[in-house]
């Protein structure tokens, strides 16, 4: 038995180390590291503990010592950023290998040159989460208890991602929040400040969504494409097609917002609506009467 453990193994193995045709094509050129799962995860990990410090690492009543403390998570931020961003530019067509480490170096600079803005913006959704949700009681409560935040902490580091062409990794970034707490945000999409889910549970966001300021989504809203474009080849256009949402909008659970429409400012969708036109600002859209289709006295049975 033994001897035909060894051999299914060995002949197995055999079979699957051999790079198939398919395989090689979707791997990138040269023979270095692809991202790693985990460190990009320590990557979200160490900015949450760089924007809310006192709540996710060490609460220091002096601001020399967290200083201190801010500093030695920078640069292993800065080293981790390094490392992956080099192994995400493999993806990148347009970039030769000696161009790698110095491009991932300055652009995990420009990352970190802008963690003050992307903790501006986080503060404005705990405040718009808390001032929207009366069950908030307090604002940690909202920060280490809402999914919202955790998503927008995975959302924003992402987007400051895509928007220096960085490949894979800000997908990796939002899909890590996605599988966490079922909310999905293209790191595509533009979000204002001030953006608030509450619930969470299901909420899609396209990738060239632009939301405003002031937004207020529930649970199961779906920010989608209606339709998409295709060139002669057949192969599918990455163009504007998804909603844009204006601001102080606030739209209620389950409804599907399809198409490159726009949402006018200061205006209300009611829940389970699928809404595929524009709407002018002010506008309230809600579902028509239910009707009653109630069985009488065993009729329709």
């Amino acid at each position: 038995m033994e001897e035909k453990v060894n051999e299914v193994i060995l002949r197995n193995v055999a079979l699957l180390s051999k790079q198939e045709t398919a395989e090689e094509a979707m791997m990138p050129a040269g023979a270095a590291p692809l991202p790693s799962v985990e460190e990009v995860r320590r990557i979200v990990s160490l900015i949450k503990s760089i924007i809310f410090t006192d709540y996710f690492y060490k609460r220091q009543p002096e601001q020399q010592i967290k200083s201190y403390y801010i500093g030695v998570n920078m640069e292993e931020l800065y080293e981790l950023l390094c490392r992956q961003i080099a192994r995400g530019l493999q993806f990148c067509d347009d970039c030769s290998d000696n161009d790698v480490i110095a491009c991932s170096k300055d652009i995990a600079l420009k990352f970190i040159d802008q963690l003050p803005e992307i903790k501006r913006l986080l503060y404005t959704d705990v405040e718009a989460m808390f001032v929207n949700d009366p069950a908030a009681t307090n604002y940690g409560e909202v920060i280490y208890c809402y999914p919202v935040v955790n998503t927008m902490t995975h959302y924003r580091v992402a987007h400051a991602l895509h928007k220096m062409q960085v490949p894979v990794i800000p997908r990796i970034i939002t899909e890590q929040a996605h599988s966490k707490t079922g909310i999905d945000i293209h790191p595509g999409a533009t979000i204002g400040e001030y953006f608030a889910i509450d619930h969470g549970t299901g909420v899609v966001i396209g990738e060239t969504c632009i939301i405003g300021n002031h937004v207020t989504l529930y649970q199961g809203v779906t920010l989608g494409a209606k339709s998409f474009k295709y060139d002669a080849n057949g192969n599918m256009l990455n163009v504007p097609r998804h909603p844009i949402i204006e601001d102080n909008v606030t739209i209620y659970s389950n409804a599907s917002i399809l198409g490159r429409i726009t949402i006018g400012h200061h205006s209300i969708v009611g829940g389970n609506i699928w809404v595929t036109n524009d709407i002018p600002p002010y506008s309230r859209i809600q579902q028509s009467k239910a009707i009653d289709l109630s069985f009488q006295g065993g009729l329709g049975i």
